[in-house]
C-alpha cells in the first residue's frame, strides 16, 4: 500500500464507525504554551477537558495530523525511524468509546485493512491493566505475545497531577536479522526487530496530589500511528527514508548531488537530511512560521540551515531547495491544500534564506579562521566548535576538515558534551510541551468557561443587546459584585461586543443595569469561546444574574469596520501588484488607522504604492457590496477563498466577500458596502523584518484629517517660498540647489584659507624688482569676497609686506583681485593699472585703487594670460 493509500484507509475505516473525519490543524498550535504542533490531540483539547462537545451522531474524531519534532535534531538522519516533520494517524474519543472497541478496532484494523499476519503482531499493556490484557486474550491475542511494562514505558501522564492512564502499544515483528541477538528481546528493547506502529492511551483517570488515581467521569481515547512508519512495513522497507513519499524526495537530491543512494554512508545521511528537512520547511512555511532567530522561526532557520550545509558537503552548491517544494507539492499537495496555496510563498522565503546563509558560512568561516590564528596548542575548543554548529550551521565534520588543514584537531569530548547539553534541554522542553498540551494555562478564565459555558456573540448584526452578567472577575479572582470606582472583568451570557481578535481591536462601550453603569474600556478572549469585558465602574454597582444591556460604541465599531475592510480590499490589491506570494502575516485594525504586515522581499517603490493605492481606491469608489456567508473550509479553498497566512481554522468557516475582488475568510467585523470606506490613503511603507514589509493606512474621516494636514503644511509651505502652491516642489528644488552650490563654495572657499591652501599660496611669493615680495596664481576661491578675505590672511602671515595678483574661475565667469599693502604700494605697486591691462584678457573689466582692485569677465580662458601681464608690468 502507498502512504496514501494507507492515510485514506485509516480515516474512511475510522469514518465508517462513527467518528468525523477531521482536517489536521496548523503546525501551530492553537495552545500559547507549546511551541509547534507534535500530536494529533493537541486541538482536541477543549474536547477532553469537556469545554466543547461533539456534535451528534458522531462518537468521536479521526484525522491525520501534520507534526513537527526537533527535540532530537542532530538524530534526525542517522536512524530510519527519526524524522522532523511526520504524519501521525489518530483517532479520538471523548466518552463515547473506550478500551474494548479501541482494542477490538484496532486489531481488526491491523489484520483485516492493512494484512499483517496476526502472528508477527505483539502488544504491550500497563503492568496493572488486567483489564486490557484481558481485552486482548479474548480478542485472540497469544498470551506470549502480549509483554507488560512499568509506568515509564505504559502509562501517559499529563503532569504530575490531572488526566492520566494506561497506554498499550502495538508491535510489529520485523524478524530475528534486525534484533540483537537477546534470548530476552521483546517489544521494548532498544534493538529494531520489534518496531512499535500505534500506540493507544485510555485517558481513564485524574491524578490526585497525594498520588491516588480518581476515576474520570468521562473517559478518552488519544491514539497515534505513525504513518511512515505503517507504510515501512507495508512497503517491506527497512527505513521511513525508503518508503515512497521520502525516497521520492531522496531521489531529487540523487539528481541535485548526481549520487546513488546506497553506495555511501555520508552521502546516504546528506540525501536523508535534505529530503526530511525539506518536507519540514515546507510545511512550516505553509503555516505562517516566517525564518527568525527565535522560537518557531528558529527551528524553521535551523532547519533550513542544516540541510543547506548537507548539500554542501555531497557537491550540491547555490540554491537547489525549491527542486524539493515542487516534488512535495506533487506528492502531498492534494491532502494539503495549503502547500498549494502558499508554493510561491514557499519559494521565495526558501530562496532568500539560501542567499542569505551564504553570508552566514562566511561569517562562520571568518570566526574559525580567527579561533584557529588565536590557538595556542593543536587542539580547537569544543566550544568552539559547538558554536560554529549551533550559531553558523557548520556541522563538525566540516570544522574537524578545516582544523585538520592547518595540523589541528577539535576537542570532541567538550563538542559531545556541549551537544548533549543541548538535548537535554530540548527533551525537558518536550517533555514541559507534552505537559503543558494537557495543563488549563487559562487558571481562573478556564474556570469560568467551564463553570458558565462560551459566549454567545450577537454583535455582527447588532451594536445593543439584553444580557445576563454570568461571572465577575476582580484581581484574578471571582467575585459577586463589583461596584463604583472599581475595575475588574465582567462576563456575559451574550454579548455585542467585539473581542479582540485576528488584528481587530476589542469593542468599548457601556454595561447597564439601572442606575448602575459600567463603562467597557475592552474586550478580550484569554479563552476560546470567552469574552472578557474589562469594564471601569462608573455608578451603581453590578452583580453576578443581574439582568443588563449590552451598548456598543456605535461609532467606534464602525470606523474599526472601515479599516478592517479596507486592509481585506489593500490585501488583494497589494497582490495585484506584487505577485501571489504576498501574503498578510499581522495587522492592526483600530478606529484611527490600520497597520498590515505582509510577505515581501524587497522595499516597494513609490509608483507600486501608487498603484495599490489606486486599484484599493477603485474599489472603493465603485461601491461593491460586501457578503459575509458561512461554509466548509474545503468548500471555501474550493472557491478560491483566501486563507490568512498562519491562521488557523476549523471545519467551518467565515468568508468576507467585496465582489470578486477581495475573498477572505475573517471573523472580524465589516461594512456592508466598500463606498462606506470613503477613500483609503496609505501613510507609510517600511520593514518589520527578514522578509517582512509593512504599510500603515487611514481610512474616511483619518483619510480625510491626513490629507487636510498635508495639505495645511504646504499652503505654510508655499506662503514661507512666496509661491503658488503647486510650485513649492519645483521652488523647493531650485532653493536646495542653490544651498548646495553655496556649500560648496564655501567649502571650497574655507580649503582656499586654510593652512594648507595659504602656505602653498606663501610658498609661490617671489620677490619683486621694486623690492617686496608679491604672489602672482590662479586660487580656488569664487568669489570677489573670498578672494579679497584670502588677501587677508595672506597679507598677516606674509614675512614682510607685500601684494598678490590672483584670479580664480566660478559659474562661467573669470575674477581678478589686485592687492597690495602701503610699503608694497610706496614702492611702486598700482594694483588699478594692473586691473586695467588684465582686464581685456577676460573679456571684462574692472577698477580700483593702487591698493586694491578687481575686475570680471566671461572668458575664463583668459585667467592665465591676464596673469601673464601681471608677471610682466611686475617683475
Amino acid at each position: 500500500m502507498t502512504t496514501a493509500q494507507i492515510r485514506e484507509a485509516y480515516l474512511k475505516y475510522f469514518e465508517d464507525k462513527g467518528c468525523k473525519r477531521w482536517p489536521s490543524s496548523s503546525l501551530i498550535p492553537d495552545d500559547p504554551s507549546l511551541l509547534l504542533t507534535s500530536a494529533g490531540m493537541v486541538q482536541f483539547k477543549p474536547y477532553f477537558l469537556q469545554q466543547k462537545q461533539l456534535e451528534e451522531p458522531y462518537i468521536g474524531t479521526t484525522t491525520v495530523q501534520k507534526c513537527v519534532r526537533t527535540n532530537d535534531i542532530d538524530i534526525i538522519g542517522t536512524t530510519g525511524r527519526h524524522l522532523s516533520f511526520f504524519e501521525m494517524l489518530g483517532n479520538f474519543s471523548f466518552g463515547k468509546y473506550f478500551k474494548h472497541e479501541m482494542c477490538d478496532w484496532a486489531l481488526d484494523f491491523s489484520v483485516n485493512v492493512l494484512g499483517l499476519p496476526m502472528e508477527r503482531l505483539y502488544f504491550t499493556v500497563f503492568e496493572d491493566d488486567d483489564e486490557t490484557i484481558g481485552i486482548w486474550k479474548a480478542l485472540g491475542v497469544p498470551e506470549d505475545h502480549i509483554s507488560k511494562l512499568g509506568e515509564d514505558d505504559n502509562f501517559w501522564r499529563a503532569g504530575p497531577t490531572g488526566p492520566c492512564g494506561p497506554c498499550s502499544e502495538l508491535y510489529f515483528d520485523q524478524g530475528p536479522e534486525f534484533g540483537c541477538g537477546s534470548p530476552d528481546c521483546a517489544p521494548g528493547c532498544d534493538c529494531d526487530r520489534f518496531l512499535e506502529y500505534w500506540n493507544c492511551v485510555f485517558t481513564q483517570y485524574d491524578g490526585q496530589e497525594d498520588g491516588t488515581l480518581k476515576e474520570l467521569p468521562k473517559k478518552n481515547i488519544d491514539t497515534g500511528m505513525g504513518l511512515e512508519r505503517i507504510a515501512a512495513i507495508m512497503q517491506g522497507v527497512q527505513s521511513n527514508y525508503e518508503t515512497d513519499v521520502l525516497r521520492s524526495l531522496i531521489s531529487v537530491g540523487e539528481r541535485l548531488a548526481q549520487v546513488t543512494y546506497g553506495e555511501d554512508a555520508n552521502t546516504d545521511l546528506a540525501l536523508r537530511i535534505m529530503a526530511d528537512h525539506s518536507r519540514a520547511v515546507t510545511f512550516m512555511i505553509a503555516d505562517g512560521i516566517l525564518p527568525s532567530n527565535e522560537g518557531r522561526g528558529y527551528v524553521l532557520r535551523r532547519l533550513l540551515r542544516r540541510a543547506i550545509m548537507k548539500a554542501h558537503l555531497i557537491g550540491v552548491d547555490g540554491p537547489f531547495l525549491n527542486e524539493y517544494v515542487d516534488e512535495i507539492v506533487r506528492l502531498m499537495g492534494d491532502v494539503y491544500p495549503e502547500i498549494v496555496e502558499n508554493r510561491e510563498l514557499e519559494r521565495k522565503l526558501i530562496l532568500a534564506e539560501e542567499e542569505r546563509f551564504g553570508s552566514t558560512l562566511r561569517q562562520g568561516r571568518s570566526y574559525l579562521e580567527d579561533a584557529l590564528a588565536d590557538l595556542d596548542g593543536k587542539v580547537l575548543s569544543g566550544d568552539v566548535a559547538f558554536v560554529l554548529h549551533d550559531t553558523y550551521g557548520f556541522p563538525v565534520e566540516i570544522t574537524s576538515e578545516i582544523a585538520a588543514e592547518r595540523g589541528c584537531q577539535v576537542d570532541m569530548d567538550a563538542f559531545s558534551a556541549a551537544m548533549e547539553d543541548q538535548r537535554a534541554r530540548a527533551r525537558s522542553a518536550g517533555a514541559k510541551d507534552a505537559e503543558a498540551a494537557w495543563s488549563t494555562y487559562g487558571g481562573v478564565y478556564s474556570d469560568v468557561l467551564n463553570a458558565v459555558g462560551a459566549t454567545q456573540f450577537v454583535g455582527y448584526d447588532n451594536t445593543e443587546s439584553s444580557a445576563k452578567i454570568t461571572a465577575i472577575i476582580v484581581d484574578g479572582a471571582q467575585a459577586r459584585s463589583i461596584s463604583e470606582g472599581q475595575t475588574g472583568e465582567v462576563i456575559l451570557d451574550k454579548t455585542p461586543f467585539y473581542a479582540e481578535m485576528g488584528g481587530e481591536v476589542g469593542d468599548t462601550g457601556q454595561i447597564v443595569d439601572g442606575q448602575a453603569r459600567a463603562y467597557v474600556l475592552d474586550t478580550v478572549t484569554p479563552e476560546a469561546g470567552l469574552y472578557v469585558h474589562r469594564v471601569n465602574v462608573g455608578a451603581g454597582t453590578v452583580s453576578v444574574g443581574d439582568e443588563v444591556v449590552a451598548i456598543v460604541d456605535a461609532h467606534r465599531r464602525h470606523a474599526i469596520e472601515r479599516n478592517h475592510t479596507a486592509t481585506h480590499i489593500l490585501h488583494a490589491a497589494l497582490r495585484k501588484v506584487l505577485g501571489d506570494h504576498v501574503k498578510q502575516a499581522g495587522s492592526y485594525v483600530g478606529p484611527d488607522r490600520l497597520r498590515f504586515d505582509f510577505t515581501h522581499f524587497e522595499a516597494m517603490t513609490h509608483e507600486q504604492l501608487q498603484e495599490v493605492e489606486r486599484i484599493a481606491n477603485n474599489e472603493i469608489m465603485d461601491a461593491v457590496p460586501t457578503t459575509i456567508y458561512e461554509t466548509t473550509l474545503d468548500e471555501a479553498r474550493a472557491q478560491g477563498v483566501t486563507a490568512l497566512f498562519g491562521e488557523k481554522y476549523g471545519e467551518h468557516v467565515r468568508v468576507v466577500a467585496a465582489g470578486d475582488f477581495s475573498q477572505e475568510l475573517c471573523g472580524g467585523c465589516h461594512v456592508s458596502n466598500t463606498a462606506e470606506i470613503g477613500f483609503v490613503k496609505i501613510t507609510s511603507e517600511s520593514s518589520v523584518g527578514a522578509n517582512l514589509r509593512r504599510i500603515e493606512a487611514v481610512t474616511s474621516y483619518g483619510a480625510l484629517e491626513y490629507v487636510n494636514r498635508i495639505e495645511s503644511e504646504l499652503r505654510e509651505t508655499a506662503a514661507e517660498l512666496k509661491v503658488p502652491l503647486f510650485d513649492v516642489s519645483e521652488r523647493t528644488a531650485a532653493n536646495l540647489k542653490s544651498f548646495k552650490e553655496l556649500q560648496q563654495a564655501a567649502k571650497r572657499g574655507k580649503e582656499a584659507v586654510s593652512d594648507d591652501g595659504i602656505n602653498a599660496l606663501l610658498d609661490l611669493a617671489v620677490q619683486a624688482p621694486a623690492g617686496y615680495p608679491v604672489i602672482i596664481a590662479k586660487t580656488p576661491a569664487e568669489q570677489a569676497g573670498g578672494m579679497r578675505h584670502m588677501w587677508d590672511v595672506v597679507r598677516a602671515r606674509m614675512k614682510e609686506p607685500g601684494a598678490v595678483v590672483i584670479a580664480s574661475v566660478a559659474n562661467g565667469k573669470a575674477l581678478l583681485l589686485a592687492a597690495g599693502t602701503d610699503e608694497a604700494v610706496a614702492k611702486g605697486f598700482d594694483a588699478a593699472a594692473l586691473i586695467a591691462a588684465m582686464g581685456p584678457a577676460v573679456g571684462g573689466g574692472g577698477g580700483g585703487k593702487p591698493s586694491m582692485a578687481q575686475a570680471g569677465g566671461k572668458n575664463t580662458e583668459g585667467v592665465e594670460e591676464a596673469l601673464s601681464i601681471a608677471r610682466n608690468m611686475i617683475l
